[in-house]
């Protein structure tokens, strides 16, 4: 039988010369599922499963015509480890594949670097000038905060041990080894950002202030560019484009300009449950047994997938994860820009 075909019973029986006898009804059609079923095994629908099969059409490694999984199979099994994060031999062994744990590693392997290549950066992409502005309507009309093109915040992804000249990096005061993984994302909980390459030990507004677009909404500013700025919380350096609320907010203005701003930065919050909820990988309490690169490519494509599922509008999967990783402020008063100080005031009393 072909280790690509996976046969599962049926709950009806037959008398057959006094055996009882099951029938077998193949599974290998994906397709056949009904539709609750196949998004809770892959956490996406038919419609996104469909377009990454043509995305990653004439991607896949040759392999020997006899024995080698179909395409929807390896992209089912890929799909499967990241809504589960399960062990890879656990996996081979589901009725899906029922393939070896050496073959599942290489599938799992193949998919990632498919998505490295050609997906990823299809999907998570700085939004274009009238994303922006829509974003920029978008929040002022929920939350009357002006000038929002999106939220930021870090997260921990918990992985192994990293070997014992990298621990001290990875490791995090709640007692294991993570990444501290920034994400940005709009009004729609779309992700336009996500930068996974750093220790868990460092702090996010390090992470910030070696991103892409912290240099970016630098030179933007500097280029007379104005009333535009990501929403960060209180691990993030107040700048003229980076706003934070107020630390310890002194008059009716400041109050109710950090209640606006949670209002609208609460957004990312809500993005981290549903990309956690879906792919349950990333929350997995024994981590991802994985060295850091591989880590972030997972990552990567757990991003691109949910922005994927917001485009085609797949269901939000049930559940709530709630992201309760710490945040320590940073203390920014020594090197607080008069310039953001004067933007952030001027918001508070106009608001």
């Amino acid at each position: 039988m072909n280790i690509s075909v996976a046969l599962f019973f049926m709950d009806d029986e037959e008398e057959v010369q006094n055996v009882p006898r099951r029938h077998l009804r193949d599974a290998s059609n994906l397709f056949e599922v009904p539709n609750n079923q196949f998004v809770a095994n892959f956490r996406v629908s038919k419609e996104v499963f469909r377009a990454l099969l043509d995305m990653m059409e004439e991607k896949w490694v040759a392999g020997c015509r006899t024995t080698q999984i179909r395409p929807d199979l390896k992209l089912g099994t890929f799909l499967r480890f990241l809504a589960t994060g399960s062990y890879q031999q656990n996996l081979g062994n589901e009725a899906l594949t029922s393939t070896a744990k050496s073959t599942v590693s290489r599938t799992i392997a193949e998919c990632q670097q498919i998505f490295e290549d050609h997906i990823c950066g299809q999907w998570i992409k700085k939004p274009t000038l009238t994303e922006e502005r829509n974003t920029m309507e978008a929040f002022y009309e929920r939350t009357m905060f002006p000038g929002i093109v999106g939220c930021v915040d870090g997260t921990h992804i918990r992985i192994k041990s990293p070997g014992d000249e990298l621990k001290a990096l990875y490791y995090i005061r709640k007692g294991y080894y993570s990444i501290n993984a920034m994400v940005i994302c709009d009004h729609k909980m779309r992700i336009t950002f996500v930068d996974a390459r750093h220790p868990g030990s460092n702090h996010d507004a390090f992470v910030w202030e070696r991103s892409d677009p912290d240099k970016c909404m630098q030179r933007e500013f500097d280029n007379g560019k104005r009333n535009f700025w990501i929403l960060g919380d209180g691990g993030y350096k107040l700048k003229p484009f980076l706003m934070t609320p107020y630390r310890s907010p002194r008059d009716v203005a400041e109050k109710k300009f950090n209640k606006r701003h949670a209002s609208a930065h609460n957004v990312i919050e809500r993005c981290f449950g549903v990309l956690k909820n879906r792919f349950r990988c990333i929350i997995g309490s024994r981590g991802l047994h994985y060295d850091a690169a591989k880590v972030v490519q997972i990552i990567n494509a757990c991003c691109a997938l949910h922005n994927m599922c917001i485009h085609y509008r797949s269901e939000e999967p049930p559940g709530d994860v709630i992201d309760d990783d710490l945040e320590d402020e940073v203390d920014d008063n020594n090197d607080l820009e008069s310039r953001a100080d004067a933007i952030r005031r001027k918001i508070a009393i106009n608001l």
